[in-house]
């Protein structure tokens, strides 16, 4: 059984992508800040297609966790062959670039680029490390961005300015991992009816009505756990570096 990490993996988009590889029969790791207890629903769930589902509890923004997160992986699975970086914050308030704090700048920028990056760094040494022992292993990194890689917001700078860099992580990582045969991919989503947009809803439901993407609804979960599962399950094994967009033609250039 291969086995996947997937980093805020008990909702949202995480736990779509969750979800679609549990049906692909990966066993799963999935981190959250959440107590378990308070996430047992969900890893429940995920259990009821018979796959083995442990949840590594911790805050991706600091060291000692990123490094307890992979250790308990390693401990009980004793292998990683898929690390989905999914965990991202929004800022806590929305303040126009102009009066944007740097409280809020390193608040977003610590967990969705820093964390992520450094996360990485820790299972790609391991990757690196199942990959000389074996050269039958198999494995990829999925880093799941946002259309705010390239669509600026004024009001949320430090939010795209994050995902635009883990767009270039997504490429640094992808360039210094292919001797060792481990791609690594970017899925960038539109506007995802979760709990982050949930407070933003009247306002896209009026934009899509509007023409804001071709395709004039909503993404879900789902759509981006489909193409996470392509991407898990070798389908494209000649495009690392690349970039899925999951956003309904939303950043499609019309006339």
């Amino acid at each position: 059984m291969k086995v996947a990490l997937i980093t805020g993996g008990s909702r949202g988009i995480g736990f779509g992508i969750a979800e679609c590889l549990a049906k692909e029969g990966f066993d799963l790791a999935i981190n959250g800040v959440r107590e378990e207890s308070d996430v047992q629903e969900s890893l429940e769930l995920l259990r009821f297609f018979g796959t083995q589902v442990i949840y590594c509890q911790g805050d991706i923004a600091h060291r000692e966790s990123r490094k307890s997160i992979i250790n308990k992986v390693r401990s009980e699975f004793g292998r990683l062959n898929v690390m989905v970086n999914n965990a991202g914050v929004a800022p806590k308030e929305r303040n126009d670039m102009l009066l944007a704090t740097e409280e809020s700048f390193d608040y977003v920028v610590g967990i969705n680029l820093k964390g992520t990056y450094f996360l990485t760094q820790l299972a790609a040494n391991w990757m690196i490390e199942q990959r000389k022992a074996d050269d039958r292993f198999t494995g990829c990194i999925i880093n799941v961005t946002s259309v705010s890689s390239t669509v600026a917001s004024t009001n949320r700078g430090e939010y795209c300015m994050a995902k635009a860099g883990l767009s270039m992580a997504t490429q640094l990582y992808a360039a210094r991992l292919g001797e060792f045969q481990i791609p690594v991919y970017e899925i960038r989503p539109g506007v995802i009816a979760t709990d982050m947009t949930a407070g933003v809803q009247e306002k896209y439901d009026k934009m899509f009505n509007e023409g804001l993407a071709v395709q004039k609804r909503w993404g879900i979960p789902e759509d981006v756990g489909r193409a996470a599962a392509g991407l898990a399950r070798g389908d494209f094994p000649y495009s690392t570096g690349q970039v899925i967009t999951v956003d309904g033609g939303m950043t499609l250039q019309r006339l």
